[in-house]
């Protein structure tokens, strides 16, 4: 049985034809994105139409096994209707680059721009090497340096105006063409980089503690940026909100948050900005879904800017499943978000009400994204387990459920294999899939990790439409780095996938066919990022790579 969403829902669809951003611009008298607009003008693209609220029917079959609360301010509340259209547009930034893991907020845009790989071949071009271990006094040097899972890199060509403000140095602020690499790392720090040359473009922000997820870079364009603390090493865990003009903190949301029912504060997740309402979306560790009214405010002339975030939190409960954890990060299609848990639960939530839409519960604990695709305005998810409650052994079910009802379109399982205890090391689905496009849009590619033998791994496009395979290719080494599709003018595509042993693999998305291989000497669980033809990873030693693709 399906219930319509509350009339109240259908009346602010039509009430709220016209949807402010609410961004104060203290400078000029700005004040709406319009305005902003005209102040960055240089190279913001233009916005594409508003989008609809989807109204969509209610599974009650699988949302009453989910017990949840709504949290505005920090109180209770029996009901919730959000202000405004709580709608994301179809194209999530107003600047190039990658600026959230995987790119925009359906996590189906890792690469930017087009390549021209004429030669078919790998090359080191810079490297940048990190320090080891954190700053703080009596730290632990476990976590070493260069970045873990998933630490993906943004890479972001930044207005003319805004490189003013910030603190870049003077050589980078002139710079034609210049695109700064930002780099989360186990080490505590912040790195920024030139994306051509891999030098310094201003100092680390020093965390203090590593960061094992990805970080975000506001895709309006402002000056902020987003990143959650994986490990516990110096003061409070959390989510921190930093200025990149001067590089100021601007917000902490605390990790261990008495209203969660889990204790453990980290936040691997990226999370994603609705440019059109100033609003941030986030999930922990924690089990609690924020989402963020950011009231962002910005002085042009004394170069500062501002927040005043209001914060409202779901939580949540599902019957027969105790592992809340949150590590992926969210996916959202108009005003549905996408996530999974540490138990295998995978929730449609509406963002306008902040209520579940629908549930599927999973076979084991989801941590690589959701990945969404739109098919005739539909949005179908694409997703997959790993190997750890099943034990040392089991399978990842790889599946394609519909975005509006969470039936399963098809489901395919592999056996995959998993090291648990103390230190595991866990087989199935860690790496985020890939949507396929142009040449390659009636595939989605998935990476399994310990899958085809105990060390080895394979890499499947499947059929969108059946989830039939279409090629298959087995790693001598298995994954947890996500597989990143790049594509000439023409829309050809390739696949880059680095791996376990250190080695970043280029196919042919096509065929499966193996291209090239490029050493980098050391396991690489974090996720590269593209702008053309340049490739950004970091590695689990002290290294951050550009690579180029030849």
């Amino acid at each position: 049985m399906r219930l319509w969403l509350a009339f109240s829902t259908l009346f602010l669809a039509t009430l709220f034809v016209f949807r402010a951003p609410f961004i104060l611009l203290q400078s000029g008298a700005l004040s709406n994105a319009d305005s902003l607009k005209s102040v960055l003008h240089d190279t913001l693209q233009s916005d594409a139409p508003k989008q609809s609220l989807l109204i969509v029917a209610i599974d009650t079959a699988s949302v009453k096994n989910i017990a949840s609360d709504v949290f505005v301010g920090g109180v209770k509340t029996d009901s919730f209707v959000s202000p405004v259209l709580q709608v994301f547009p179809d194209h999530y930034a107003l600047i190039d680059g990658v600026l959230t893991f995987r790119g925009n907020h359906l996590r189906a845009a890792p690469a930017f721009g087009t390549c021209t790989p004429s030669k078919k071949k790998l090359q080191k071009v810079w490297a940048f090497q990190t320090a080891f271990g954190t700053s703080n006094k009596g730290r632990s040097k476990n976590w070493g340096g260069g970045a873990g899972w998933t630490g993906q890199p943004a890479l972001v060509q930044w207005p003319d105006s805004i490189k003013n403000l910030m603190n870049l140095k003077p050589e980078f602020k002139t710079k034609p063409n210049f695109v700064e690499v930002v780099q989360a790392s186990l080490d505590g720090r912040i790195y920024f980089l030139d994306l051509e040359t891999g030098k310094k473009t201003r100092e680390p922000i020093d965390l203090k503690n590593p960061v094992k997820g990805s970080l975000s870079i506001d895709p309006r364009g402002y000056p902020l940026l987003y990143v959650g603390q994986g490990i516990p090493e110096y003061g409070a865990i959390g989510f921190r909100i930093f200025s990149l003009i001067d590089q100021s903190l601007l917000h902490f949301i605390a990790g261990k948050d008495t209203t969660a029912f889990r204790s453990w504060g980290a936040f691997d997740a990226s999370g994603l900005v609705n440019r059109d309402t100033d609003t941030f979306f986030i999930v922990g560790e924690n089990g609690l879904f924020y989402s963020i009214k950011l009231n962002t405010q910005v002085d042009t002339t004394a170069k500062k800017i501002s927040l005043a975030p209001k914060t409202i939190v779901y939580r949540y409960k599902v019957s027969g499943n105790p592992h809340i954890g949150i590590e992926n990060s969210p996916a959202i299609y108009r005003n549905l978000a996408y996530f999974a848990d540490n138990g295998g639960s995978i929730q449609a939530l509406d963002l306008q009400t902040m209520k579940p839409v629908w549930l599927f519960k999973g076979n084991d604990d989801t941590d690589a994204s959701l990945t969404i695709d739109i098919e005739n305005d539909t949005p179908f998810v694409y997703t997959g387990c790993e190997v750890d409650k099943q034990g040392t052994s089991g399978f990842t079910y790889l599946r394609k459920l519909n975005g509006l009802t969470g039936a399963v379109v098809w489901e395919k399982p592999y056996k995959c294999q998993s090291v648990l205890g103390s230190s595991p090391v866990n087989g199935g689905l860690l790496a985020t899939s890939v949507i396929g496009k142009h040449h390659i849009s009636d595939r989605v590619i998935f990476t399994a990790a310990r899958a085809g033998g105990f060390n080895q791994g394979l890499i499947l496009a499947l059929h969108k439409s059946t989830g039939k395979e279409i090629w298959k290719y087995t790693q001598p080494n298995f994954s947890w780095s996500s597989p990143v599709a790049v594509y000439d003018s023409t829309g050809k595509a390739y696949l880059v996938q680095c791996d376990c042993a250190g080695d970043m693999t280029l196919l042919d998305a096509q065929t499966g066919k193996l291209l090239d291989k490029l050493s980098l000497n050391i396991n690489i669980e974090a996720s590269p990022a593209v702008f053309n033809d340049m490739i950004v990873v970091a590695v689990r030693g002290q290294h951050i790579y550009g690579v180029k693709l030849q």
